[in-house]
């Protein structure tokens, strides 16, 4: 995921057109609306259900889940503060944001027909607090104490401490909805089967383990904010981005945007197939280095250090994503509360001669061995070059000895949080848009990457501090502490943050609202006409 130095807007989920392009027609078969994506869902050892809400935790499976499931809350079409879903109505019942209310909607129901009641949002917290996957979305739901019932359409969540962000967070797939009757509440599911009461159906094709095609079918039952303007989407699924880019122009799929590569952007960009539009706006998606701190050759700050006094995120960005990302100096990305540049301030521009001297006063023996590892089919194909880049970079300085690891995500993401790897490269689209999910889920108590980096006044001081008001700009202080301490230990190191893109053919209408806030998928939006 990353972080930009743009400033988001409050409709951040607002597409503006780069290209506008005439002629051609959209396609899709039965009428379907069809996206294409590079993203894989695989069923493994250590992800036997990639659809299940106590397990799923990536941008591509939870754009599947916004779709098929509902929660009380969501956000809406643009904008960050989340709206009535299942719910008919929520809000804090007392003053320290300890417990939250909501009343249901009449008459919800799940697409096999089975009622939605109170008693199925109790079992489906209950059930992923229960099951707490290892690499799943649990961490959002740790600070609730107890879900109570009253009637078959009130629930009450008591907190263990004041959280101002529940909503938000109640608002991501990690509080789907599930059918108490159709989901074992111990364990997860198997395959690619959703029981939900969202917008729409799923249905899959699956070949060897792994999801080929996926089709959306509009709900007829579904009762929510949302007002779809399509009845059917397609999903394809594309091993390159090159194969999705050719699908696209010869009018196989309608819409991409997962994960276009920077020359992509550039052709797209300069307008010579005049049946396809580029829409560009501010993206919230950054990436990082992670470090397992416990790692001997990482474990002392001093060597992290170096890496960041090293590493030239101007180059970076400038070479190998041609400029469809921006420099990240912070966890916290451009545009939202407290952002500022603490890892510029601190180590200003790349020095060789300054991480020397880190070292050198650390008593660090150099060249430092150092083994790099990425995924290879999970954040675009610009990663392993940019990889090769930062090798380089580190490298050249004469201080360290760094090779390069590509695991594929099905082995990375399981492996990686076992901490199997010294330094890594993550990507990370927000659960929801507030910097408190920039901070947590990396240096938190419970955080998701499984880190053994944990700073007191952090977890027991600055995060709980943040949570105590709704006014988020009030918190902006406390995340700037935060800021200048993850930059002086380096559990973490920001890389960039990300632009939105999105390519449609041009007789798709409402492309513009194709992503939310979130960078989540929004496939209702879309429809056909001029």
């Amino acid at each position: 995921m990353n972080r930009k130095t743009l400033v988001l807007p409050t409709v951040a989920g607002l597409l503006a057109p780069v290209l506008v392009a005439c002629g051609g027609t959209g396609s899709g078969k039965d009428n379907a609306i069809v996206i294409g994506t590079t993203d894989r869902f695989e069923e493994t050892t250590d992800a036997p259900a990639p659809f299940d809400p106590a397990a799923a935790y990536d941008i591509g499976a939870w754009n599947v889940l916004h779709s098929t499931f509902q929660t009380l809350l969501r956000l809406p079409r643009s904008g960050t503060a989340p709206i009535a879903d299942a719910a008919e109505k929520c809000a804090f019942g007392d003053r320290n944001s300890e417990q939250f209310r909501c009343t249901l909607r009449e008459g919800l129901k799940f697409t096999n027909g089975h009622a939605l009641t109170a008693e199925d949002v109790k079992f489906s917290i209950d059930r992923a607090r229960a099951i707490n996957f290892e690499n799943g979305p649990v961490s959002l739901l740790s600070n609730i104490d107890k879900v109570e019932t009253p009637s078959e359409r009130e629930v009450v969540f008591h907190l263990k401490s004041p959280d101002a962000t529940f909503p938000q967070k109640i608002a991501t797939p990690a509080a789907a909805i599930v059918d108490s009757e159709s989901y074992a509440k111990d364990k997860l599911g198997n395959g690619f089967k959703t029981v939900g009461s969202g917008p729409y159906s799923l249905k899959t094709e699956v070949k060897d383990d792994r999801v080929v095609k996926a089709t959306l079918t509009k709900n007829p039952d579904y009762k929510g904010p949302l007002k779809l303007q399509n009845d059917k989407v397609e999903l394809r699924f594309y091993d390159d981005s090159k194969a999705m880019e050719k699908a696209l122009k010869s009018g196989d799929i309608d819409m991409m945007n997962r994960a276009l590569l920077p020359e992509q952007i550039g052709r797209l960009r300069a307008g010579n197939d005049k049946s396809i539009r580029l829409l560009e706006s501010p993206g919230q998606e950054i990436s990082y280095l992670a470090f397992n701190t416990d790692d001997s050759s990482v474990k002392n700050k001093a060597v992290r250090q170096a890496v960041a006094q090293l590493v030239d995120r101007q180059a970076l960005t400038r070479d190998d994503y041609q400029r469809t990302s921006e420099p990240l100096y912070s966890v916290v990305p451009v545009g939202l509360t407290g952002h500022q540049n603490s890892f510029s301030n601190k180590y200003g521009e790349p020095s060789a001669a300054k991480a020397r001297a880190i070292l050198r006063d650390a008593n660090i023996t150099t060249p430092v061995p150092l083994t790099l590892t990425y995924t290879t089919d999970h954040y675009g194909e610009t990663t392993e070059k940019s990889f090769k880049t930062l090798q380089k970079q580190l490298n050249g300085s004469g201080l360290f000895d760094a090779k390069l690891q590509g695991v594929k995500w099905a082995d990375f993401r399981p492996e990686s949080a076992k901490g199997k790897y010294a330094v890594y490269g993550m990507g990370w689209f927000p659960d929801f848009p507030d910097p408190d999910n920039y901070v947590d889920p990396f240096v938190g108590k419970n955080n998701f990457l499984g880190s053994s980096y944990k700073n007191p006044k952090i977890i027991n001081d600055l995060i709980p501090q943040s949570r105590l008001s709704s006014q988020r700009d009030a918190a902006a202080r406390i995340f700037q502490q935060v800021q200048d301490i993850v930059a002086d230990d380096v559990p973490v190191l920001p890389l960039w943050q990300g632009k939105q893109y999105v390519a449609v053919r041009e007789k798709v209408t409402g492309a513009e609202w194709a992503l939310n806030a979130a960078s989540e998928l929004q496939p209702w939006e879309l429809g056909s006409g001029s």
